[in-house]
């Protein structure tokens, strides 16, 4: 594995967990805030950040992919 592929592959699989962790993160607050005040949790948050977990998980999972187009855009 060349190193721009591999820088590549670093960066990719980073943004996929800092965006599953930053769903993850704001989803758990809104569950918490929901409990301290009494209220039902609002659909739309929950399901925006849902979408944003499952968009880490699929950056993820097509890392390899990602970072072979990444490196071969900065080899042009």
């Amino acid at each position: 594995m060349d190193e721009p592929h591999r820088g590549a592959l670093i960066l990719v699989r980073f943004v996929a967990v800092a965006l599953m962790g930053l769903g993850a993160l704001d989803l758990t607050l809104d569950w918490l805030e929901s409990l301290a005040h009494h209220a039902p949790m609002s659909l739309l948050p929950c399901a925006l950040w849902a979408a944003v977990i499952v968009l880490g998980v699929i950056v993820l999972a097509k890392s390899n992919a990602i970072a072979q187009w990444i490196s071969d855009q900065l080899d042009e």
